[in-house]
């Protein structure tokens, strides 16, 4: 299974990696650079100081996967090798979660490249001398939250560019899945009580970041998995085929 699934990731790097423009190699040394690199420069130190810069590197996955798990099933329909693959010994959930494993790895590897840099940016030009980094409680969030929000936006992604007929329709639809998921919850707060407000507000004023980025992570763990399992569930080779 893990050989199969290695197989379709490897396949989805290398075209991706291989693409031109913003899905080639040089597209994602741009991205890189302004997000790693000038972003962080107009910024100032508190790029690095912040708990509010979890909130950013927890979104830019998502603008990442985004742009390239809505071409996984969708861009194999359009150009017409989707039959090809369907048509091979590999399982369905390994083509499934090849194509998931493999636009996260590649948004880890970008962001992470962008985290590092910004990093390096705010130690050259504030740093004085002294090495300017994340606190380990940031650190550790950074991580969490860029890789779950790779997963959420990628199982999103499956499933929509599972039945999708063209690229830009499923890119339409995930942008549109991922707002709804991601504002819902935020618009939803709203319109609760007073006095549960007012309970949840104090619950989150005594919790400390430690415990924020734990249960925050617990939550959204538990959300991309229920996402992955409705994509998997979705995949059906015979349906697809036949479409």
């Amino acid at each position: 299974m893990m050989t199969d699934i290695w197989t379709i990731l490897r396949k989805e790097v290398l075209e991706i990696w291989s693409g031109g423009g913003q899905r080639g190699k040089w597209g994602f040394v741009m991205i890189i650079a302004v997000f790693g690199g000038y972003m962080p420069y107009m910024t100032g130190p508190t790029w690095v100081t912040s708990p509010l810069t979890l909130v950013y590197w927890a979104w830019l996955p998502l603008f990442f996967v985004s742009s390239y798990v809505a071409d996984s099933f969708a861009g194999e329909r359009e150009r017409h090798t989707l039959e090809t693959l369907l048509a091979s010994r590999l399982p369905d959930h390994a083509i499934l979660l090849g194509k998931v494993f493999s636009a996260v790895a590649l948004s880890m590897i970008i962001t992470w490249a962008s985290v590092l840099v910004g990093a390096l940016t705010i130690t050259l030009v504030y740093g004085e001398g002294q090495i300017l980094f994340y606190s380990l409680a940031v650190t550790l969030g950074i991580f969490a939250f860029s890789l779950l929000g790779a997963l959420m936006t990628a199982a999103v992604g499956v499933f929509v560019s599972l039945r999708a007929a063209t690229v830009r329709q499923a890119q339409q639809t995930v942008s549109i899945g991922i707002m709804v998921i991601i504002f819902v919850p935020v618009l939803g707060i709203q319109f609760l009580p007073a006095a549960w407000l007012e309970q949840l507000w104090n619950g989150v004023a005594q919790m400390n970041l430690n415990q924020i980025i734990v249960a925050a992570t617990a939550i959204w763990a538990l959300l991309d998995v229920g996402l992955l399992a409705m994509a998997m569930r979705r995949f059906r080779r015979a349906q697809l085929t036949f479409d």
